[in-house]
This record gives C-alpha cells, sequence and structure tokens, in this order.
C-alpha cells in the first residue's frame, strides 16, 4: 500500500479502530517508512493535547440560532420556487377563468358590429350571395298587389271640375291590414271614402318587419292618378 492509503488509517490504527488484517499492513508499512511514522507521532501528541483541553460549554441560544440560519437559507432558496406557484396559481384562479369569456365577449362584439354595419348600409348582403334580399333591422311596410277586381277610377260625386291625384297613407296592423288610413291630398267626402274602402280591403299588404317579426304601425302611401268627377 502506498503512503496516501497507509495515511487514511492511521487515526484508527492508532485508536485500534481497524481489523486486524488493516492493522498488520499499516504495521508493517510503518517498520520501512518514516514518513509515515512521524505522521503517526503527529497523531498521538494531538491525542494527547485533545485529552488534556477542557470542554467547552455551547451558548445556550446556539441551536435556535442553527434553526434560523437554517430557515432563512430555505427560504433563499424556495424563493424563486414560491413566486412561480403564485404566479400559476393566480393565473388559474383569476386569469384562466377570464379568459374563456373574453375571448368569447370579443367574439361577440365582432359578430355584432359587422351585422349591425351590414344592416345600417342598405342591408348590403355580406358576400356574393345570388338571389339574397338586405336584412334590414326594420323593413318598412309595403303594398304587395292592389286590389285583384277591376277599379275604373275613384269616383267623387261633388263637383270637382278636373283630374288630379289622391293620395291616401294607409296604417296597417300586424297582420298586413288595414287598420285607418288618411287622404293626404284630393277629394275626400263619402263617396270617395266608400271606394277608397273597398280597394284597401281587397288590397295585400305586408306589414312593417322589426327584427323579422311582423309589427303594427307601418304606413303605405298610395297615389290613385285617376279621379273621375261627376257633374
Amino acid at each position: 500500500m502506498i503512503c496516501r492509503e497507509i495515511g487514511r488509517h492511521l487515526p484508527g490504527y492508532l485508536d485500534g479502530a481497524v481489523s486486524a488484517s488493516k492493522h498488520a499492513v499499516v504495521r508493517a508499512h510503518l517498520n520501512s517508512c518514516a514518513d509515515c511514522r512521524r505522521d503517526l507521532e503527529c497523531y498521538r501528541r494531538l491525542a494527547r493535547v485533545l485529552a488534556d483541553s477542557t470542554a467547552t460549554a455551547p451558548p445556550a441560544d446556539l441551536a435556535t440560532r442553527i434553526r434560523v440560519q437554517a430557515s432563512r437559507i430555505q427560504v433563499q432558496q424556495e424563493d424563486p420556487h414560491r413566486l412561480r406557484a403564485r404566479a400559476w396559481v393566480f393565473f388559474e384562479n383569476i386569469l384562466q377563468p377570464l379568459a374563456v369569456p373574453a375571448t368569447g365577449g370579443f367574439l361577440t362584439a365582432a359578430l355584432v358590429f359587422v351585422f349591425v354595419v351590414q344592416n345600417l348600409f342598405v342591408g348590403i348582403p355580406i358576400g356574393n350571395i345570388p338571389n339574397d334580399l338586405p336584412t334590414d333591422l326594420i323593413q318598412p311596410a309595403r303594398l304587395e298587389s292592389l286590389a285583384p277586381f277591376p277599379v275604373p277610377g275613384i269616383v267623387s260625386s261633388s263637383n270637382y271640375s278636373s283630374a288630379g291625384v289622391l293620395l291616401v297613407e294607409a296604417t296597417l296592423n300586424a297582420e298586413g291590414q288595414v287598420a285607418d288610413y288618411t287622404i293626404l291630398s284630393g277629394p275626400n267626402d263619402p263617396a270617395i271614402r266608400h271606394q277608397i274602402d273597398q280597394v284597401l280591403i281587397f288590397s295585400r299588404f305586408r306589414p312593417e318587419l322589426n327584427f323579422g317579426r311582423p309589427t303594427a304601425g307601418g304606413r303605405v302611401v298610395l297615389s290613385f292618378s285617376e279621379i273621375r268627377v261627376r257633374g
């Protein structure tokens, strides 16, 4: 065995803590190596000095100071992990529940904006869709067809000297029926109203549409350009 390996066993050789086989090997080496014998003598002197020294009592708060220092070191080592853990908990508890509603709200707002703009600008259909109709938010009432029977003219029993234009504003209910009407210009007497009643009863109207639902209150202006006057 070389001196380095023998030197590791010298304290145990001096205290009798090595095995018998190892003790014999170290003893044989010491008989032939002056350097190792000198190291063994140093260990003997150190043992005598330690044996003559008196033990010093440790400070009363040594255990407390050790525990405090150990806690500080542990906290310093755990701070980065604790910060990452807190950030992850914050994300899971606060941000994650808001992530899906926020994304859904943004998409909903974008769709509503496109729908409103599309309806405000004259109901232009989105895309090139053949035979598509505008989808305005509110579509006004309109005349579908006049009375199917022939109407030769609006005849007044009063003494009107010449023909003109008769304008009638009809107010519709939700079923597209005429609820009331007003003569805006032209003759206005019972005979004229009787003929207007007949025309409006047998005419077809589409009511006002509010978001696609029929709504009462829509108005349609009708023009009768022929008025025959009886003398």
